[in-house]
C-alpha cells in the first residue's frame, strides 16, 4: 500500500463529541490530549506514516470564551509533560509551527524543552500546530524576508518558490502528501495554504476524539486510490 509521508490533520469536532456525551464542551479537548494525541499518533508510526502534523490550536482560537482559552491553555502543559514523555519513549520526535510568542512563558519553555529532548528520535515526527494559521505564516515568511532586503541580505527581486519556502514554519520538514479533517466539515480553514497546493485532501465524518488507527487506516487506504499527477 502506497503510505503518505506527511499527513496533516485539522482536529476538528471535540466540542460536538463532548456535547453528544453530554459532557462540557471543554472535556472533549481533554479526552483529545489524554487519549486522542498518543492514539492517532501511534496509529501513523504503525502505518508508516514519517510525519505528522496536528493542528491544535489556530490563530482565531483566541477569540472563543476565555474560559475554554485557560482550559485548553492547562492542556497544552499536560500535552507537552506526561503526554510529552510517552511520545519520547516511543522514540518520536516532537517538533511545532506557529507563532508561540503568544503564549504563557512556561508553556514556551516546555515545548522548547521537549523539542531539545527530542531532537534526535527517528520513529517519526509529529508536528503541533500551536497558534497557527495559514495566513499568517505567510506574512510571517513576507516579515523575514522584507527584513533580510532591508538589511541587504537579498534581492526579492530573485526570489523563487523554493526559496521562499525556507522562510515557512515547515521549512525543515517534508512535502505535505496528504490533510485529513475529522468532523464532518468540507474546507480547510486556512491551514497551510502554501502546502497544501498538491495535497490530497480526505474528510471525515468521524468525530476527532473517535479518529483512530482505523479511520486513519481507511483514508491512507483512500490515498493509495488516487492518481497524483502534480499538475501534469
Amino acid at each position: 500500500m502506497k503510505v503518505p509521508q506527511h499527513v496533516a490533520i485539522i482536529m476538528d469536532g471535540n466540542r460536538r463529541w463532548a456535547q453528544r456525551q453530554g459532557l462540557q464542551a471543554s472535556l472533549g479537548h481533554k479526552q483529545m490530549v489524554e487519549k486522542g494525541t498518543q492514539k492517532v499518533t501511534l496509529g501513523a508510526k504503525k502505518l508508516g506514516i514519517k510525519c505528522l502534523t496536528l493542528w491544535a490550536f489556530s490563530t482565531e482560537n483566541w477569540r472563543r470564551d476565555p474560559r475554554e482559552v485557560q482550559f485548553l491553555m492547562k492542556l497544552f502543559r499536560q500535552l507537552f509533560s506526561k503526554e510529552a514523555q510517552k511520545l519520547h519513549e516511543e522514540g518520536i520526535r516532537i517538533r511545532t509551527i506557529g507563532d508561540l510568542t503568544r503564549f504563557d512563558q512556561d508553556i514556551q519553555d516546555n515545548v522548547a524543552k521537549w523539542v531539545a529532548e527530542t531532537k534526535d528520535n527517528n520513529a517519526m515526527t509529529v508536528v503541533f500546530a500551536l497558534n497557527y494559521g495559514g495566513q499568517d505564516e505567510i506574512l510571517r515568511a513576507v516579515e523575514k524576508i522584507s527584513h533580510e532586503v532591508g538589511e541587504g541580505q537579498r534581492s526579492v527581486n530573485k526570489l523563487t518558490a523554493k526559496e521562499f519556502e525556507q522562510y515557512l514554519d515547515t521549512a525543515d520538514l517534508p512535502p505535505l502528501d496528504m490533510i485529513i479533517r475529522p468532523g464532518g466539515e468540507q474546507r480547510l480553514s486556512g491551514f497551510l495554504i502554501w502546502q497544501s497546493n498538491y495535497a490530497e485532501l480526505y474528510f471525515s465524518q468521524v468525530l476527532m476524539p473517535d479518529f483512530n488507527e482505523a479511520e486513519l487506516t481507511k483514508a491512507v487506504k483512500e490515498f493509495d486510490r488516487r492518481q497524483r499527477n502534480f499538475g501534469k
